[in-house]
């Protein structure tokens, strides 16, 4: 469904198989040719731990911003889609996957709904999020009031570092 005005949207990229690296970038530039859709900024590519099972690769991480006219839910669906088209699985929780793709804010919406929580309800605990999001966009706040930077400060020591060109 699409709306009348330009929302702004930020999205968390990971990957951990089948090249990683190409797999975030080729997402990236794939967010911004998603309909009624403009990509208007990218982070730098990290490199963290898993989450969960650590008997897996660690993961490529970046966080995109997007302007869209999409509602939450269908941009839930064309990232999805997205994923689908990236050969993602979901075999096991937090296992490993081609791409992941998590809605992490929709303007300063909040949505408790069975198919979508927005803000992410981990992000905050995340540093592969936060430290990412906080370089993309270090105004920010979330809906409840809390600024980025300390967010991601406090989550510094994560197990995180910048993935060199």
């Amino acid at each position: 469904m699409a709306e009348a005005r330009w929302h702004r949207a930020y999205i968390g990229l990971g990957s951990n198989q089948e090249h990683p690296r190409e797999q975030v970038t080729q997402a990236i530039d794939a967010l911004g040719h998603l309909p009624l859709t403009r990509l208007t900024g990218a982070s730098r590519r990290y490199v963290s731990a898993p989450v969960g099972p650590q008997d897996q690769p660690d993961f490529v991480n970046a966080v995109a911003e997007l302007v869209t006219r999409l509602s939450p839910l269908a941009l839930l669906d064309q990232l999805q889609a997205l994923e689908q088209r990236h050969g993602r699985r979901r075999l096991r929780h937090w296992g490993p996957r081609t791409l992941d793709l998590d809605l992490l804010l929709y303007d300063d919406v909040v949505i408790d709904s069975p198919r979508l929580r927005v803000p992410h309800p981990e992000m905050a605990n995340r540093g592969f999020v936060l430290v990412p999001l906080a370089e993309l966009a270090p105004t920010l706040c979330l809906p409840d009031g809390r600024r980025i930077v300390p967010l991601a400060e406090a989550r510094s020591g994560d197990d995180l570092r910048p993935l060199l060109p």
